[in-house]
């Protein structure tokens, strides 16, 4: 195959960007999104000039950091992660634009990588817990009902990549943050601080500056693991739930 890449190249995070074009052939169908990048560095090492800067890590659609805008979609045209993304999803010839996440909350570091500590940071304001417990318990001693188990591991599934910010029109990370919250809320032992987690992230992530959301569902579309549209719904629940006993204190 070949192609014509138009590529997001920075400097830096206070330098001006633009798109540079650059032609690659010898493409396998077979290939990943981010081999046929590799392919493109190679190429630009071999001419000296600077190769593409691109986050990726486990290239197993497990770690989430490989994360690029493609053709104007989250992780491409598969519902599916960057590294997992195959050269067969396109043909001979294409041009294809490849740009970073656009959010104010993940500016550009260069190139195509971002920086998504906001994410950490929504994290660590309340998505463990604080409990000591000592050494791990046995796996049967606390009994979890299957439907919440089950509800728990399809929110576990989030991987942190970031589409659903991409995809939002508003640049809202309601998605990820509910799939944080929803996973240790339903489960006993995220319970104690129940209503103390689902303010503390709400709260960090209204302060990272991620834009509101509206609910027009491109995140969920977006989401390689399928996080449900519901699971905000649900958030919303709960922080109502949390705001109205905090306020009776």
């Amino acid at each position: 195959m070949k192609l014509t890449l138009r590529v997001w190249r920075q400097k830096n995070a206070d330098a001006d960007g633009a798109m540079s074009t650059y032609e690659v052939d010898g493409i396998s169908s077979d290939m990943s999104f981010l081999e046929m990048l590799d392919t493109l560095n190679e190429e630009l090492i071999l001419k000296g000039e600077d190769p593409v800067a691109f986050d990726h890590d486990c290239r197993e659609g497990i770690c989430g950091a490989c994360s690029l805008v493609i053709n104007g979609d989250a992780h491409g045209p598969e519902r599916t992660t960057t590294c997992q993304l195959h050269m067969r999803s396109f043909k001979d010839g294409d041009t294809i634009d490849i740009e970073p996440w656009r959010a104010s909350a993940f500016p550009v570091v260069k190139d195509l990588v971002v920086d998504r500590s906001a994410f950490d940071r929504i994290i660590q304001a309340g998505g463990y817990i604080t409990a000591p417990t000592g050494t791990a318990p046995e796996a049967h001693a606390t009994p979890v009902p299957k439907p919440d188990a089950d509800y728990a591991f399809e929110h576990a599934e989030c991987i942190g990549c970031g589409a659903c910010v991409a995809a939002c029109p508003n640049g809202a990370a309601m998605l990820f943050t509910s799939a944080k919250i929803n996973h240790l809320n339903v489960l006993p032992q995220g319970a104690p601080e129940r209503e103390s987690r689902v303010l503390d992230m709400v709260a960090q992530m209204d302060d990272e500056g991620f834009g509101g959301c509206t609910l027009t569902g491109e995140c969920a579309t977006a989401c390689p693991k399928g996080i449900p549209l519901m699971s905000i719904t649900n958030m919303n629940k709960e922080w109502l739930r949390a705001t109205r006993k905090a306020g009776k204190r």
